[in-house]
């Protein structure tokens, strides 16, 4: 999918909604990140036993109570496959189509998923799932997808056919490589707008006279996220697709996105993150970039956080979480950290730090971290359990980097 928006590739702002913003490393301030192995009773976590017991919850509950916020259950969710399998792509791939219901009036809240496999499945295969921008239709270069509704710019409902597409996602080269590929607008989970609260998942949990979410609970992100997961309770019902091998791909919030999914629900076997920056895989505490401020702001993105994030935007120090934890809880699962060497706002060297900090926990694991603690270029993939990509451009994924993907995909799941 190509997601590339130049204007914010090559900020040259000085300030966001009247925030200053700081793209000069020589002013990053001084800073400290905390140890991951140390529970919060101080005691050194030395075993991978302490840390999956222990230190991993205390980790996740702050995620859940400071960040993202938490979420219900999904005992509601029910799918309904409206197309099987269909030949598509010169019968290299097997489409099929569905639709979830999140709740039990199927009329209202649901959304659609596409899947294509290879034809030539002689086992379960690996898949990626991408949560997308724009709906299926639009994602994806192939004009018998179901037609479905999007959210505009404005905040209004319009059919998918008036939108706009960013550009399709190359499903046959994946396809060509043994790895299925699926897809879901995040749209039809929580619309992405203040008042997508009203329309989406969150507004059908809220307490009774209630009209938003307790500080502690789930903010748009965590929508999206437990969408994703009600995706993957399908998947593990579809024999043809090893749930075991799920890899989440998102891009920029949505890559903030898979992330979280990644660490709340470890049944996805494997996250790549393309420019999560702030509330993803970016150091808050280096203040460079988009920073805490930035995003809690009540003009921009304060919904997509539990509303105890905002306590923590004029100063992240005071924060007892910060990416590097965010990082480290998916180990020992691989993770792919994808950014642009100009996407400033988004941070790229800042995620690199986060994935350094976080190499401890996959040592401790037995995985392998990113082994390095120089900075690459752009175009130096670092691929081990814990890889780093960094292309030349801006914010997003480029077609180019879907190589790079496949990679990483067919080193953990196909070629072992």
């Amino acid at each position: 999918m190509l997601f590339y928006l130049p204007a914010i590739c090559q900020d040259t702002r000085t300030e966001v909604a009247g925030i200053p913003i700081n793209y000069d490393e020589s002013k990053v301030p001084t800073y400290t990140l905390s140890n991951q192995l140390i529970l919060e009773n101080g005691e050194k976590v030395e075993t991978p036993e302490t840390w999956y017991t222990k230190r991993r919850p205390e980790i996740l509950r702050l995620f859940e109570n400071e960040q993202f916020g938490k979420s219900p259950n999904r005992n509601d969710v029910s799918f309904k496959v409206f197309e099987s399998g269909t030949l598509v792509f010169n019968e290299t791939a097997i489409r099929r189509q569905l639709t979830i219901y999140f709740t039990k009036d199927t009329s209202k809240l649901k959304a659609d998923v596409v899947i294509y496999l290879p034809t030539k499945i002689k086992e379960p295969v690996p898949l990626l799932l991408k949560i997308s921008f724009a709906p299926n239709c639009l994602s994806i270069d192939d004009p018998d997808i179901k037609q479905g509704m999007m959210w505009n710019r404005e905040g209004k409902q319009i059919p998918a056919s008036e939108g706009r597409r960013f550009g399709a996602f190359d499903v046959e080269k994946f396809i060509s490589n043994g790895i299925g590929v699926a897809t879901i607008y995040y749209g039809d989970i929580e619309p992405d707008f203040p008042q997508g609260i009203k329309y989406g998942i969150r507004g059908h949990f809220l307490k009774p006279g209630m009209e938003y979410p307790e500080p502690d609970e789930w903010g748009a992100i965590s929508a999206w996220s437990w969408g994703l997961s009600c995706v993957m309770d399908y998947l593990e019902t579809d024999k043809q697709v090893d749930a075991k091998k799920v890899a989440l791909f998102g891009i920029s919030r949505l890559g903030k996105t898979v992330l979280w999914t990644g660490a709340r629900d470890d049944r996805f076997g494997m996250v790549i993150a393309s420019c999560s920056g702030e509330g993803g895989a970016a150091i808050s505490r280096r203040q460079y970039g988009e920073t805490i401020k930035h995003m809690i702001d009540s003009t921009r993105y304060f919904y997509q956080f539990s509303g105890n994030r905002t306590k923590y935007g004029d100063n992240p120090n005071t924060s007892p979480i910060d990416a590097h934890m965010l990082v480290s809880l998916m180990a020992p699962r691989p993770l792919l950290l994808q950014t642009g060497d100009t996407d400033f706002w988004s941070d790229p060297k800042g995620e690199f730090v986060a994935a350094v900090a976080a190499e401890p926990v996959y040592e401790l694991l037995g995985k392998k971290g990113l082994g390095t603690n120089v900075w690459p270029a752009a175009e130096t993939p670092i691929l081990h359990d814990l890889g780093y990509y960094m292309h030349s451009g801006g914010h997003g994924s480029l077609p180019s980097d879907n190589a790079i993907f496949i990679d990483f995909i067919k080193m953990h799941f196909i070629e072992k």
